[in-house]
This record gives C-alpha cells, sequence and structure tokens, in this order.
C-alpha cells in the first residue's frame, strides 16, 4: 500500500488505485502501470491518495481481489472518504457489481477511465461520434444493475414486449444507437477516404507514438501552427494534417491520438478512420519521449498497435525527443557528489539507441535542439518516395 496525498480539493474527486501482481506482471512492472494510471487519473480530474496491490495468481472471478485485500480498502474508503475505486484492468460486468455492492462508492477501470477522459477531450463532432460509439460498446455487456430503474418490470404496446423488464429495454436502445453511430460514422469515413484521395500523391508523413511524447509540440515546431499541446495524456484526439515545405519538397504531416498500453479494444476500432491516417501514410515518424524511463516499453506498445493495424514495416523515422529532460547522475572527480548532467548529441549518436530502426535522430521540440538534422532526414526519405512517383520531376536534384 503506497500513500501519496491526503489532502481533499473542494473540485476534484479523491481516488486509490488497485492492480495485481503476478507472473505476467510483477511488482516493479505493477506499480510502473499504477504511476501510469494515476497520470490518467489526473487527467481526469482526480487526486489519487493510495496505492494498493495484491499478489494474485490470476484475478478472482468475483471480486478481483481477495476477500482480506478488499475489506482493507472498504476500511480504508470509509476512513478517508474516498470517491472512487480505480483499477487498473478491465473488470468483468459481475466483477464491476459486485465490487460496486461492497465499496457503495464509484468504482472505474482503467478502459472506463481512458474513455471519460477521451469523452472530456474530444473537440469535433466527428471525436464525439467515435468516442461514444467506444462508451456504449463498452456499457452494453454491463449494464445489469446499474441503475435502480432496472428492476422494474415493464410492458406495453409498441414500445416494450410483455414482461420485458426495464434492462432489456435499455439493451435494446443501446443497441440502436450503436448501430446508428456506425452508420453515421461510415458515412464520416467515406467522406475522410474522399478527402484523403483528393490530397493527390504528395507524400505523407504521420507522427505516431506513445501518449504524452510530444507530438503535437513538434507538429507546431515543423509546421509552425498552434494545435494544442500540453503535458496531459491525450491532450489531441483529433487528427491534424498540415501541408509543409521542407526545402523544395512539399509533404502531408499528420498528427495522430496517441497510443498507450492496454489501449481499450473499442477505442481501437472507433478510431478507425483516425488510425486510416497511419495506415495510408508513406512514412512514420515514432516520436519517443526519451527521458522516460520506460520508454522501451513505450516504443513496443507502439509497435504493437502499428503491427496491428498493419503498418509496422512502413519507413520509420525514430524521433528520440526530450533530450533537454534526460539527466543522469554524475560523482564529482573529487569529493564524489552526484551532479545531475545531460548527454550531448555526440553521445546520443553513439549510443546503442541510435541503432533502433533504420534511421535515428535525438532532438528537443521544447528547446528545438536538433531540429535541421530532423528536416534532413524527413527530406531524405521522402524525397525517395516522391521522386519514385514523379520520376521526372528533377528539380528535386
Amino acid at each position: 500500500m503506497i500513500e501519496l496525498k491526503k489532502k481533499r480539493s473542494s473540485e476534484r474527486e479523491r481516488c486509490v488505485l488497485v492492480a495485481i501482481v503476478n507472473k505476467q506482471q510483477d511488482e516493479e512492472k505493477a506499480l510502473e502501470y499504477l504511476e501510469e494510471l494515476r497520470f490518467l487519473a489526473d487527467t481526469a480530474g482526480a487526486d489519487t491518495v493510495h496505492m494498493f496491490t495484491q499478489k494474485l495468481s490470476q484475478p478472482n472471478s468475483k471480486t478481483f481481489l481477495g476477500t482480506g485485500k478488499m475489506e482493507e480498502i472498504l476500511g480504508y474508503v470509509k476512513a478517508e472518504g474516498i470517491d472512487m475505486v480505480v483499477f487498473d484492468d478491465e473488470l468483468t460486468p459481475s466483477q464491476l457489481k459486485n465490487i460496486e455492492a461492497m465499496m457503495e462508492v464509484k468504482v472505474m477501470d482503467r478502459t472506463n477511465l481512458i474513455l471519460d477522459i477521451f469523452a472530456a477531450r474530444a473537440q469535433t463532432s466527428y471525436a464525439r461520434t467515435q468516442v461514444e460509439l467506444a462508451q456504449y460498446q463498452y456499457l452494453l455487456p454491463r449494464l445489469t444493475r446499474m441503475w435502480t430503474h432496472l428492476e422494474r418490470q415493464k410492458g406495453g404496446i409498441g414500445m416494450r414486449g410483455p414482461g420485458e423488464t426495464q434492462i432489456e429495454t435499455d439493451r435494446r436502445i443501446i443497441q440502436q444507437k450503436i448501430s446508428q453511430l456506425k452508420k453515421k460514422l461510415q458515412k464520416i469515413d467515406v467522406q475522410m477516404s474522399t478527402q484523403r484521395s483528393n490530397r493527390g500523391k504528395l507524400t505523407r508523413v504521420a507522427l505516431v507514438g506513445y501518449t504524452n511524447v510530444g507530438k503535437s509540440t513538434l507538429l507546431n515546431l515543423l509546421c509552425k501552427t498552434d494545435v494544442l499541446a500540453e503535458n496531459k495524456l491525450f491532450a489531441t484526439l483529433d487528427t491534424t494534417v498540415r501541408k509543409i515545405n521542407i526545402d523544395n519538397l512539399p509533404l502531408l504531416l499528420t498528427d495522430t491520438v496517441g497510443f498507450i498500453r492496454k489501449l481499450p479494444t473499442q477505442l481501437v476500432e472507433s478510431f478507425k478512420s483516425t488510425l486510416d491516417e497511419v495506415r495510408e501514410a508513406d512514412v512514420l515518424m515514432h516520436v519517443v519521449d526519451i527521458s522516460h524511463p520506460n520508454f522501451m516499453e513505450h516504443i513496443d506498445s507502439v509497435n504493437g498497435i502499428l503491427q496491428e493495424i498493419e503498418s509496422l514495416d512502413k519507413p520509420t523515422i525514430m524521433v528520440f525527443n526530450k533530450i533537454d529532460a534526460f539527466t543522469y547522475e554524475e560523482a564529482d572527480e573529487f569529493d564524489l557528489e552526484l551532479t545531475p548532467r545531460n548527454y550531448d548529441l555526440d553521445h546520443w549518436k553513439r549510443s546503442w539507441m541510435n541503432k533502433i530502426g533504420e534511421r535515428a535522430v535525438f532532438i528537443s521540440a521544447q528547446d528545438r535542439n536538433n531540429i535541421d538534422e530532423l528536416r534532413r532526414t524527413v527530406y531524405r526519405v521522402a524525397s525517395e518516395i516522391h521522386a519514385s512517383r514523379f520520376p521526372f520531376n528533377t528539380f528535386l536534384y
């Protein structure tokens, strides 16, 4: 059990986080995931007070955790006036029902929390439709006993069949809503596909990467635009496409939604058109937060999603961002005091990270460090594709 803070904010909810430790997820990994979950909770507007873990070979089918640990959490929730309990793994409908009945406070899992953040941050009608579809798909199997009116038996001509329960009515309404949203998205998909085809044969470069690695900041820097960029998860949900010129080479640069571990399958499906921008890109700029201690796992998570959408084999530029934020401690020559220091560019280029992928560039988008080398790398890769499409266009050379 890890204590974090106790001070109550009048505007923010107070929550505790819960995860299990097993063969697939040791204690170090569980704590790392909980730290990410804490960032998610903070983005959603909640302050994390405690983190709970329990060693289990597999989750309890009824309450996710064992009885003793659940009672411990319940005691803490009541004693400290906690508003919400958040689980790092997706809860089954029966687990959610049982835990809510026991805790008598709001209970959420990682998937629900991510969906809530997406719903709060969706700005355009398209993004809101995608998120709404994902929310309904998540909600459908979890209707049982979620509201008190679901216990009532109702019947009616034209509305419900004889003896049909309210939960059956709600389920049918949600299924109809899902069908309507899918049809709406299909129409938008056709429109977006037409827009992509109208862009001609310009080389397309898509920014991909884990959430909060600086993709939007980099887009603003390269395109001289003002796309929202802030130190929060999923600051950008809507795809942004900008035409830019690097030297005399025109190309399209696309900013996409950030990826994350345990990304809800509902979001992968509902954000299909957003991911189509990645599928149809000619070049990927895989942006990595080099200052994050687990950046290699972030790379693996992004590559896993790229493989899922059949885009892993595209020409990829590995952009290691935030080199200004990376520090290591070096002992002083005389008194052996540890002093935080940064690597210089030569050090980065000599490091093993320079061998990740065929093309690696180390930058700081915030400090605009080494951006010229990034431009040259993008130009070199994109110009090869441009030359293959326009073999008689020799002005590039």
